[in-house]
């Protein structure tokens, strides 16, 4: 087994030195580092790394931005960090077409940036946009508040390439919008925690950059869940079309707004004058007992800039000695409010901070949680209790390694696991790339 030194020099044959790192990122606090650091900049040192790793059996961890660094994986450290950070730019704009093609290591926030300048965007709204780049996005299978109106990361990528294990470079989908042939293998390396291949490029297709849009806050000072539930069946059943239906916990409302109390966030994005139509519609409809406000396009933008921050980031570790986590779950649409209800009440019995808000148009939760070891350990158990007898399922996506080594971030097995199974022993059936990352231990 080779030792450090022997693999620093053995990667300075395929690399230059100067994109070779050793010993600066293996007591990570959230783990999947590597004895050695690469930061390649094209597909063929990207290949040419993981060819060396496989032949010489040597384990790989993949990252871009780091804001997912403690979502998944079991190991402190693999012998290799690939990071993706100096892997990209724009491959490709059609903005007739309106698709982008882009190198996977390119920060979010900066693709939207020049995106506005041709009045287009990629319609996801991730954490962190600044720090997390699209292929991090997209192998996570990432989605915001924004997902009732724009989708998932499943819906918006059109093309993959993708760098097996073994060195060979392969294309999944195309780069127009209307690609209909075959299956769509697109969707196997999508949210596959980059336990299939190294994401190198993602084809996405564009939306027109909204002409203009509205926040409306609504809140339920009684606390009434009924009068929710009411109210936001009533504007899903109508033509209107938010592109959020968001509720917030009091705790997170209050960090938000100032108001502590339940708080729906509807999200309007289109021309003006339909903005303002849609509007007066909630106003008709809205509830006696509840306080409204309606932000402007600016402060909707505060709003959600703010919005985008208050989850961990990877790449940004809490000092002291509270400990951060952050749970997905997912679940019929209108049990959110179950869930939200329930993520209110662990405050107490539990000694956390938590902050939590969930869709009430898709079912998507995500719970933030700080405080002690214990604590968070205990809290996440019950959560998986209430929402496994709603029906639904409970992803950790944060948590420290010691933690993630004694709390399934998965959560049980699923039935099709050996399908999942299947599919890694074929491509990397020497199990080296980002090991134990994804669910049942792949």
């Amino acid at each position: 087994m080779l030792n450090v030194t022997d693999l620093l020099t053995d990667l300075k044959s395929i690399i230059s030195e100067e994109q070779i790192k050793g010993g600066e990122d293996v007591n990570h606090p959230l783990g999947n580092g590597g004895q050695v650091t690469v930061y390649p900049t094209s597909e063929e040192e990207i290949a040419a790394i993981l060819k060396y790793a496989n032949t010489h059996g040597k384990k790989i961890s993949v990252m871009g931005g780091g804001t997912k660094r403690g979502f998944g994986g079991l190991t402190e450290s693999a012998d290799i960090l690939l990071s993706m950070v100096n892997h990209k730019g724009i491959v490709e704009h059609e903005v007739g077409d309106m698709t982008l093609t882009v190198k996977a290591g390119t920060p979010f926030k900066q693709l939207q940036e020049y995106l506005a300048i041709h009045k287009q965007q990629i319609s996801l709204d991730p954490a962190w946009p600044e720090f997390a780049t699209i292929g991090g996005i997209i192998v996570a299978n990432e989605s915001g508040p924004k997902r009732l109106g724009y989708g998932s990361s499943r819906d918006v990528v059109i093309g993959l390439r993708n760098i097996y294990p073994d060195g060979s470079i392969i294309r999944s989908g195309g780069k127009v919008v209307k690609n209909v042939a075959g299956y769509d293998m697109n969707k196997i390396f999508i949210g596959a925690m980059g336990t299939l291949g190294v994401v190198s490029e993602v084809t996405v297709k564009l939306r027109p950059l909204a002409k203009f849009e509205s926040l409306i806050l609504l809140y339920f000072p009684k606390g009434n869940l009924d009068e929710i539930r009411t109210f936001s069946k009533s504007l899903l059943d109508s033509t209107m079309e938010p592109v959020t239906l968001e509720l917030l916990s009091p705790s997170l409302a209050e960090k938000l707004t100032g108001q502590f109390t339940y708080t729906l966030a509807m999200s309007f994005e289109d021309v003006e004058s339909s903005v303002h139509y849609q509007e007066e519609f909630v106003k008709s409809m809205q509830p006696s007992d509840t306080n409204m406000s309606i932000l402007s396009q600016q402060q909707a933008h505060i709003f959600w800039n703010q919005f985008y921050t208050i989850c961990p980031n990877g790449a940004d570790v809490l000092s002291g000695k509270k400990i951060e986590a952050a749970l997905k779950i997912g679940v019929v649409n209108f049990d959110v409010l179950q869930v939200i209800k329930e993520s209110e009440l662990l405050k107490n019995p539990f000694d956390l901070m938590v902050e939590a808000h969930g869709g009430l148009g898709h079912g998507l939760c995500q719970v933030n949680l700080i405080g002690s070891s214990d604590d968070i350990v205990l809290a996440i158990h019950h959560l998986r209790e209430v929402v496994t007898k709603l029906g639904g399922y409970v992803v950790v996506k944060h948590l420290p390694l010691t933690l993630r080594q004694k709390v399934d971030v998965w959560g049980d097995k699923p039935s099709y696991l050996f399908l999942l199974e299947g599919i890694k022993s074929k491509v990397d059936p020497n199990k080296i790339l980002n090991p134990k990352r994804f669910v049942g231990g792949i």
